[in-house]
């Protein structure tokens, strides 16, 4: 999945630079829909630049004095671009929490433990949601259908929050 987000980030900023590029998936909150650190990223951008899939534009000194590479997808990348659309586009996958696998065994388990567990799970849910209604607030010429999909996954987090909810009603 990373290779597809930096490939489609290419698309939307042309030679970006590394940097630039992963400022984007943090500023944009992409830890929703990927797992990611700093130095998966690195890693995936080289394996990209190795299979030809990108390639330096420049080596352009920053105000700082340290060379930042700029990128750009290749025709290659393109069409590997076009691939990974299709093939993550038409996957569904159910929702897995790890809380369901919690779950299971909620009854055989303390009372007041696993209501801890349900209280942690509502205040990260609370703030899953405060991050993602800033996102959607924001609003600095995200493209529609991102938008779209940010206040689908703040829909998800309701219905969970309200589920954790009536968890502790229980």
């Amino acid at each position: 999945m990373i290779p597809l987000i930096i490939l489609g980030l290419l698309k939307q900023q042309p030679n970006a630079y590394g940097y630039e590029l992963l400022s984007l998936m943090e500023e944009r909150h992409y830890q929703y829909i990927v797992n990611f650190t700093k130095g998966s990223f690195y890693y995936n951008l080289q394996q990209l630049e190795e299979k030809k899939l990108i390639e330096k534009v420049d080596i352009v000194k920053q105000a700082t004095d340290r060379e930042a590479q700029h990128y750009r997808i290749t025709q290659l990348g393109e069409i590997e671009f076009d691939k990974l659309m299709y093939k993550f586009g038409v996957k569904s996958e159910y929702i897995n929490l790890s809380f369901y696998g919690a779950m299971l065994f909620a009854e055989d388990y303390p009372k007041d433990k696993f209501q801890q567990i349900i209280q942690e799970q509502i205040a990260e849910c609370r703030k899953k949601i405060t991050l993602l209604e800033r996102s959607i607030k924001q609003d600095q010429g995200l493209p529609v259908h991102f938008k779209q999909m940010l206040e689908n996954s703040r829909a998800h987090h309701q219905v969970n929050l309200a589920w954790f909810e009536d968890l502790l009603k229980e």
